[in-house]
């Protein structure tokens, strides 16, 4: 499901969850885990053409509305986790960054990419924001997080370098050790600066997040509405005709 791999001053995050990395409650919860007991920088990655592809759509409409509040739960808890992770995070895609792989690229400092699609198609299925994703995404793309989150599409890699998305470009053998050199050379500052620094840029989105202390209410009738689950049905069945 997820393996970890310490490598000096990095401990490398390796998604290893069925064919696409596909984020349920399990794998988030190993994730957030991961993360949350690690003092050292971080680099999250996938295996085979799949960074992570996203939420389980099929887990959503089979378990109905407790596991899709268990879910929604468990994906802010994740996203917060990498966002506010005080030592240096990278994010490593190996391949297609879709929806939710997308908002956990987002969440990290640092972004490589060597191949696959990226983007956030959330509303190509009528699955609304919860409000600690699109506050990363706001922070991590900044004027541009309209276009990329109302536009629902992926992109190549040109394309994402192009929106933001990704800060720089490598061949698929390169990815892991530059990601990992770039952890190393960010966790040689000062951890007690870096940490505050993280903590100041992100206090704006934070503050964001927390205001909705009700919980997304809103997100998750969205969620769990006819319409959403009929479309979340169709774009299933259309994935598995190609």
């Amino acid at each position: 499901m997820l393996t970890t791999e310490n490598r000096g001053d990095v401990a490398v995050l390796r998604i290893e969850h069925g064919r696409v990395g596909a984020l349920d409650v399990e794998l988030l919860d190993a994730l957030t885990e991961a993360v949350t007991a690690t003092d050292r920088a971080v680099v999250v990655t996938g295996s085979g053409s799949s960074f992570s592809a996203g939420v389980d759509l099929r887990r959503v409409l089979d378990g109905g509305r407790p596991y899709t509040e268990e879910l929604l739960a468990a994906l802010s808890r994740t996203f917060r986790a990498v966002f506010d992770h005080p030592r240096p995070t990278v994010a490593a895609v190996n391949g297609h960054a879709i929806a939710g792989g997308c908002v956990l690229a987002l969440a990290c400092d640092l972004r490589l990419m060597s191949g696959g699609r990226m983007g956030l198609t959330e509303l190509a299925v009528g699955v609304p924001f919860p409000t600690s994703a699109l506050e990363i995404v706001r922070h991590a793309l900044g004027p541009r997080a309209g276009r990329v989150l109302l536009g629902a599409q992926a992109g190549d890699r040109e394309q994402a370098l192009a929106l933001g998305m990704v800060d720089e470009l490598t061949e698929p053998g390169g990815l892991l050790p530059r990601a990992v050199a770039l952890a190393t050379e960010q966790a040689s500052r000062s951890p007690a600066s870096y940490r505050l620094a993280k903590a100041q840029l992100h206090r704006p989105a934070n503050a964001a997040i927390e205001a909705t202390t009700g919980g997304d209410a809103a997100v998750l009738a969205g969620w769990t509405s006819d319409d959403t689950r009929s479309r979340i049905g169709a774009a299933l069945a259309a994935l598995a005709r190609r």
